[in-house]
């Protein structure tokens, strides 16, 4: 097992020190559709008091989102999506210490988010989808989350095929990481994610779990996000809604392979799930007396 490279995040305030303990990013899913708690959260009140609850559960950060990504899924208009996700985030900003991440592929969505209050950008495109999402992250000087994914969402799945996924993830995410730069997008600011569950088979998935520690010739952070996703239920013939348990062992995996940030549904499982692993991975309780 290598050790896990140590990284600062540091801006407008914020300070993430990914180098004592792995980081737990909680999801609002604001949508009728997400794949798994589509319709839950749609309601701005329900959306804002689950963002809460997930924070008091330990949440380092909170990912909020308005437009489905699961497998197949149609996109809507940037119109519909600041409808669902502003005045989530603006009421969040008045009560929420932790940054607010704004999942979106929409350069109109990131400004404007950023404006009422979000502090990072997380797009599943890596830039790629809106050729103005670059230089919204760059102005606004803000962590941007850059995942891989082959296709799109709505083809994505349409027999996902690779010679050696954890090589060609890399490179991709290598390209991406450069033509952020590029862009102006500052290098010790880009959070790298594999993109599990995106343009993945169930092996490409387990085998993206088990090499994950490849990515760290990248030195970058690295973000896993394997919440609930349709492989654990293969494996455990279990529903969305049954799968935390799985989703554990993935976080565990995550954490042993290198990840710094782990992205799921149930923060108060996975915050004690990264604390133990933290603890036999580092050889040491954090900030415990020794007796």
């Amino acid at each position: 097992m290598k050790q896990t490279p140590l990284f600062t995040l540091s801006w407008s305030g914020y300070n993430l020190d990914l180098s004592r303990r792995t980081h737990v990013m909680g999801v609002i899913n604001v949508t009728p559709d997400s794949f798994s708690d589509g319709g839950q959260f749609f309601e701005k009140e329900r959306a804002i008091e689950q963002a809460l609850q997930l924070a008091g559960d330990g949440a380092d950060l909170i990912d909020i989102g308005g437009e489905s990504t699961r497998p197949y899924a149609k996109g809507i208009s940037g119109d519909e999506e600041m409808g669902r996700v502003i005045p989530v985030i603006e009421a969040l900003k008045k009560e929420l210490r932790i940054p607010i991440s704004i999942d979106t592929l929409k350069a109109e969505v990131a400004r404007e988010a950023l404006h009422c209050g979000a502090s990072m950008v997380n797009d599943i495109s890596a830039l790629r989808s809106d050729p103005e999402m670059a230089g919204v992250v760059a102005q606004a000087g803000v962590p941007v989350i850059l995942m891989h994914m082959k296709g799109t969402p709505a083809d994505m799945q349409v027999h996902p095929t690779y010679d050696d996924v954890a090589s060609e993830v890399i490179t991709f995410l290598r390209n991406a990481m450069d033509q952020a730069v590029k862009s102006g997008v500052r290098r010790e600011r880009i959070i790298v994610d594999p993109g599990i569950g995106f343009g993945k088979s169930f092996d490409h998935n387990l085998e993206l779990l088990k090499e994950l520690s490849r990515l760290q010739c990248l030195d970058a952070p690295i973000l896993v996000g394997s919440s609930r996703k349709a492989f654990i239920g293969r494996i455990l013939d279990k529903k969305v809604h049954e799968r935390d348990t799985g989703t554990m062992a993935t976080v565990a995996a995550a954490v042993m392979n290198g990840a710094h940030i782990v992205r799921v549904h149930n923060v108060k499982q996975a915050v004690e799930t990264v604390k133990v692993v933290d603890a036999i991975k580092r050889g040491k309780i954090e900030g415990a007396v020794s007796y």
